[in-house]
């Protein structure tokens, strides 16, 4: 592997050139016209323009990506998260035209990809799943007589969903016949999938995720875990590690099955394996992400090992260094992610131009973002700005010095999620360790705002 190109945009194409860069790597940067003065395309060796702002038009066109490796004599892709990430029949394509694919293989990806396959792997290596339905449910009768089964509320799920799409809620038989369709509809639509299977809803969960890690030679890790519960309609605004709510036998244990679902497809690669924990702290699995995920730097902050370079070793064919006794956790490490949304106004997007950005630093704060002042923040795609990655020798420690690196945040021309992180930062319950996945949700029907008060 002489030189990869970077199948993305924003912040993770500006993480994967620089951890290419450090590898001795040539790297290609591929952008749309909506990106031209975008940083990962300044910061790359070659840039090529792929087409039209529409991601459909651009990031997401097979033929002019791999056209991009045949001209820049390309011979890796690396697909950072979203878009390409966890598509098998791209995987296939990279590895059938000889361009190495850093990722696991296109049978993984398809096996751990289609929730319902995913579910029965975990089942055969005997993890503990949420109840639900065995494999799809084509027919609308059919699936309400298995929910009555299994008793409301119950969620109807795409079978290849992703991101916190696809997903419905009955909470009686009526409302199961009108999502039931609705579910299946979206699915058509956002996944070219109709498919669906039905799980029992987990009542006030909290969402813990384990970081794995493969190579080719057979050989695993977990690098501990992740409690992403602070989310807004399934979209993480902010995670943790190592979650405050597991104890040292609860992480070996939902480790250790992270481990047997990868070992079970033959996973080589980093991937992450989420589960639910219920109220009486039994976790449940519930899907696995086939790529780097948003939130795996603070895995890094707090283990020292970077993943990215990981997944490029591994794509490379080398064995893993680090063994299970080796892996140790030092501190506690929250990430916020700063997008460019405005939570007053039920989080609305705010895209525009950056008139200045002024990021924080000092000791234990680091920053991975693609903006700059003068960047405009288009509107065809995420909304991040940046992510502000945080660690303390403790939780308190690392709130502390969150709250100080948010003062030090400025932003101007687009509104931004720091406010909210703010608020989030003196609230009681969050402070307390005392909420569940559906925190946010519940205070923005209550009518919050997240604006703090003088008081």
């Amino acid at each position: 592997m002489q030189k990869v190109l970077i199948a993305n945009r924003g912040e993770i194409a500006v993480r994967i050139i620089r951890a290419c860069h450090e590898m001795g790597l040539q790297t290609v940067a591929i952008y749309s016209q909506a990106d031209a003065e975008a940083l990962h395309v300044l910061h790359a060796d070659e840039a090529i323009c792929v087409g039209e702002p529409s991601s459909q038009k651009s990031y997401l066109k097979i033929a002019n990506i791999l056209s991009a490796c045949e001209i820049t004599g390309a011979d890796a892709i690396h697909p950072g998260y979203g878009f390409l990430s966890e598509n098998a029949n791209f995987a296939s394509i990279c590895e059938s035209c000889g361009v190495t694919f850093i990722g696991p293989s296109p049978n993984a990806i398809s096996l751990l990809g289609d929730k319902a396959k995913a579910k029965a792997t975990a089942k055969s290596v005997k993890c503990p799943v949420i109840p639900g339905s065995d494999g799809i449910v084509e027919d609308v009768k059919v699936g309400l007589q298995e929910a009555k089964k299994l008793g409301f509320p119950i969620f109807i799920k795409a079978c290849a969903g992703g991101g916190g799409k696809g997903i419905r809620i009955a909470y009686d038989p009526d409302e199961f016949v009108r999502q039931f369709a609705a579910a299946r509809a979206e699915a058509e639509v956002s996944f070219n999938n109709p498919d669906v299977y039905l799980e029992k809803m987990i009542v006030n969960p909290r969402h813990i995720e384990v970081q794995v890690v493969g190579d080719k030679h057979g050989n695993y890790i977990y690098l501990g875990e992740r409690d992403c519960t602070i989310q807004r309609r399934r979209q993480k605004l902010i995670e943790e590690a190592p979650s405050p709510i597991l104890t040292p036998s609860m992480r070996k244990k939902v480790g250790e099955a992270a481990v047997a679902i990868a070992k079970a497809v033959q996973y080589h690669s980093v991937g992450t394996v989420e589960f639910l924990l219920d109220e009486d702290k039994n976790f449940y699995f519930m899907e696995v992400n086939t790529r780097i995920q948003v939130e795996h730097t603070i895995t890094e902050e707090l283990t020292g090992v970077d993943l990215v370079k990981e997944q490029i070793r591994i794509a490379m064919g080398e064995k893993l260094k680090l063994k299970q006794k080796d892996v140790s956790f030092k501190g506690h490490v929250i990430q916020l992610r700063i997008n460019a949304e405005n939570p007053a106004n039920h989080f609305a997007p705010s895209p525009g131009l950056l008139e200045y950005y002024i990021p924080p630093g000092g000791p234990h704060v680091r920053i991975d973002s693609a903006c700059y002042a003068g960047y405009r923040i288009p509107p065809n795609y995420d909304s991040m700005i940046a992510k502000l990655i945080v660690k303390g020798e403790n939780r308190e420690e690392a709130i502390a010095i969150a709250k100080r690196a948010l003062r030090e945040f400025h932003i101007g021309g687009v509104h931004s999620t720091i406010p909210f992180h703010q608020f989030m930062l003196a609230d009681p319950r969050f402070l307390q360790n005392d909420y569940c996945i559906t925190y946010i949700d519940q205070l923005m029907a209550d009518g919050c705002n997240f604006v703090l008060s003088d008081k």
